[in-house]
């Protein structure tokens, strides 16, 4: 049912709005579900938490920033309420984005717990990763605190679950609800503290902006470390009345399309070149009952839209814009108006400004402020830095159209200046998808002596050539000079653990390969 937003209905914790969507929905409610197949009832998901809760507080403070390193699961989400039943702050560990930045990440935030699994660290190698993590904090396996609980932890926790509010620790909606951390496609990645406030808001937004049935079923393969497998994977279908399915991995290609059937899956949760991949592996019935599939971090190419009607039928694939800042989600396109080439209408709540950018016309560079915008970024002493006056500064350039719906032109990053003209290194992309659909593009730049700079094409597509490039930019009356001439053909491109183009390790490669051709 779609409902209205009002800010004040989202000046509520994270927990209780927990709580209070088992009074809206029904305590036996099937609400959380992995490929365990042992789904949770509200009620089952609050007795949890405050059994786990109860004796990960008896070894953390509170307050404290705890970190959880698991993928998308049940025992994912169970943690990260039972931190909040006992007032403790979950900062989500990004278990791909290797040693170096993990253990940034926990310097910056203070973490001194990484709470994680053993069966998650066997079955994902990540043996060197706990080794780092353990130079810096004390690493706790919950299957160990499980192991631990007794029948005291169970009467408390059944109790508990009864009055729930009675039990729980008090805290404001204010107050931390998570630590997230930056992609890092462009650098280090950031300490972002989003309040409780911030990600119940987005919440109620998405539910105000799209019309939700609490019969559907939610499938989510995306992390939980990132901002929008936490927030619209887990929180949004838990708090509006939804099945949450949590799966642990994007990248098993040929298991999900099958489970997405299996599970009667309404909604599916994903970037677009997990979506593109998965419609090539799916048999045609598997991915035909979704209402609608949602794609977010990335671009969604033309092909990916094309390849999902003309195999699946009528299955909208909703594009959708955001950021880690913002709750994630700032637009998104709906079942009902779904305008391709467009990131989708603004959420209510939003209130946006652009600032010209010097070169590029026909838009500016966007500006955000609402109730889903951060409490701040962690600095380098623990503090939270607010975002002046509540504007946070996204670093794309964008268009706005009078009714609200949002075309993303590039980041300001993602612009070069060659012979004097500024040319979206994303537009150069757009330009490859176009005449090699099926294969993965990313363009970067580099300085130039005689044009300032210049484009290079990093594809996966062995054959790839400028030459078609340059015909279909004049075919489409595209500025010559966004064709980049120089190629590098990989046998894959880099990307993060989000599915995002990884630019950092894109920029090693171009490095190395002009290195060797020098």
């Amino acid at each position: 049912m779609l409902r209205s937003f009002d800010a004040n209905r989202a000046k509520t914790t994270v927990f209780d709005a927990l709580v209070d969507a088992r009074q809206t929905f029904g305590a036996k409610k099937p609400i959380l579900e992995d490929q365990e197949r042992n789904p949770l009832s509200y009620t089952d998901l609050i007795r949890a938490a405050f059994a786990l809760g109860r004796k990960i507080a008896a070894f953390t403070s509170p307050g404290e920033r705890v970190a959880v390193m698991l993928p998308a699961s049940s025992a994912s989400a169970v943690t990260f309420f039972a931190l909040h039943a006992f007032g403790r702050v979950p900062a989500m560990l990004n278990f791909t984005a290797g040693i170096r930045n993990l253990k940034a990440a926990c310097e910056l935030a203070g973490v001194k717990r990484v709470l994680t699994s053993h069966r998650f660290v066997e079955q994902g190698k990540l043996h060197d990763l706990i080794d780092a993590l353990e130079t810096l904090t004390t690493v706790t396996y919950l299957e160990d605190v499980r192991a631990t609980v007794g029948l005291p932890d169970r009467l408390f926790a059944a109790a508990a679950a009864t009055f729930p509010k009675r039990f729980r620790v008090a805290t404001r909606p204010s107050d931390p609800g998570v630590v997230l951390f930056t992609s890092g496609s462009f650098g280090a990645p950031k300490g972002v503290v989003l309040s409780q406030e911030n990600l119940v808001a987005n919440v109620q937004q998405v539910a105000a902006h799209i019309d939700l049935d609490p019969g559907w079923v939610m499938f989510n393969p995306l992390p939980t470390f990132h901002c929008f497998g936490l927030t619209a994977g887990v929180l949004l279908p838990i708090l509006t009345g939804m099945k949450a399915f949590q799966y642990p991995s994007p990248l098993h290609i040929k298991q999900i399309p099958p489970l997405i059937k299996d599970t009667r899956a309404s909604i599916l949760l994903a970037t677009d070149t997990f979506v593109n991949q998965y419609a090539r592996s799916a048999e045609r019935d598997e991915l035909s009952g979704l209402k609608f599939v949602v794609c977010g971090a990335e671009k969604v190419r033309e092909e990916t839209h094309n390849l999902i009607q003309e195999r699946f039928g009528d299955v909208p694939v909703l594009e959708g814009y955001g950021a880690t800042e913002a709750s994630p989600v700032i637009a998104v396109n709906k079942p009902t108006d779904n305008r391709r080439g467009t990131v989708g209408g603004l959420l209510p709540g939003m209130e946006t400004r652009l600032e010209p950018v010097e070169g590029i016309p026909g838009g500016g560079k966007l500006y955000v402020r609402g109730p889903n915008v951060m409490a701040g970024y962690l600095t380098a002493g623990g503090a939270i830095e607010p975002p002046v006056e509540g504007w946070h500064d996204t670093g794309d350039v964008v268009s706005i159209t009078e009714d609200g719906w949002v075309k993303i032109k590039g980041r300001v990053k993602r612009f070069a200046k060659v012979g004097g003209e500024m040319v979206s290194l994303t537009a150069a992309e757009d330009l490859a998808c176009a005449v090699w659909p099926d294969a993965r593009h990313a363009v970067i730049s580099l300085p130039d002596p005689k044009k300032g700079e210049r484009l290079i094409l990093v594809t996966d597509r062995r054959d790839a050539d400028a030459s078609p490039l340059i015909a279909h930019a004049q075919s489409i009356g595209a500025p010559e000079i966004a064709v980049p001439r120089k190629i590098i053909r990989v046998p894959e491109i880099p990307v993060l653990g989000t599915g995002k183009t990884d630019y950092v390790a894109l920029q090693r490669i171009v490095d190395a390969e002009l290195r060797r051709a020098a």
